[in-house]
């Protein structure tokens, strides 16, 4: 997605330092080696936070997912073997990422590049703020969430969001006819106005690049070259 989380291990430092965390409960050895084998973290190392009080003060728990995933896309499979793990849906994800901060949810996806698979949410919050959330992909837990305030083109995601008929749960569900999805994002790259951009991968591993009108909530295929240029872009980051 266009913004990126920070890493939960430097957000709870900045914390501390700034005394809003009341207790960080988390053990690196017993973690990882549990994590590693694949298990549920044990509730002991949940830390317990106090609420934020300032913005863009980012809540804290373990930082880790109950899907223990590395980023390794070297047999070209990761999209596959993310959807396959995942058991939270994009749905089910911006419900949850909604219930952490109400307001719309501009985007999610899918990712495995932090320890374990979460879903990476950006929700146009109603207190005006543009927020980011980490969401577990095997229970939808909050595992971390910040206040953006470096946001590009903020002004024209916001009214796009604020103007839309048809929500990111709608668009993916919409996009789900054409396999899992892995990220739903309000885009505005494919032509005078944002529109929903879905991705999606079958069982066999193939992938789908789909819009959603905003409005109408009609579903299309990404044109050819649109796709291309996307990969293209991809290529050179």
């Amino acid at each position: 997605m266009k913004r990126h989380l920070i890493i939960a291990t430097a957000a709870a430092a900045a914390l501390v330092a700034g005394g809003t965390v009341t207790a960080v409960a988390v053990s690196n050895d017993a973690g990882s080696a549990h994590a590693a084998s694949g298990g549920q973290l044990p509730a002991k190392t949940v830390a317990h936070v106090a609420p934020a009080q300032t913005s863009g003060t980012a809540r804290v728990q373990d930082g880790r997912s109950s899907i223990p995933m590395q980023d390794d896309d070297a047999n070209g499979q990761e999209e596959i073997r993310e959807a396959s793990a995942a058991k939270v849906s994009a749905p089910d994800a911006a419900a949850a990422a909604l219930k952490a901060v109400p307001g719309t949810v501009t985007g999610l996806d899918l990712d495995a590049d932090r320890p374990g698979l979460v879903w990476d949410a950006d929700v146009l919050g109603k207190d005006g703020k543009w927020h980011e959330i980490t969401l577990d992909a095997g229970n939808a837990r909050v595992l971390n969430q910040h206040v953006d305030h470096d946001e590009d083109d903020a002004a024209q995601e916001r009214a796009a969001a604020e103007n839309a008929r048809t929500d990111v749960s709608a668009a993916a569900r919409a996009a789900a006819s054409h396999g899992t999805v892995t990220s739903v994002e309000l885009d505005d790259d494919h032509g005078t106005k944002a529109v929903w951009e879905a991705e999606t991968v079958t069982k066999d591993g193939k992938e789908h690049k789909l819009l959603v009108d905003p409005q109408s909530g009609k579903l299309s295929t990404v044109p050819a070259h649109d796709a291309d240029d996307d990969n293209d872009d991809g290529a050179d980051d």
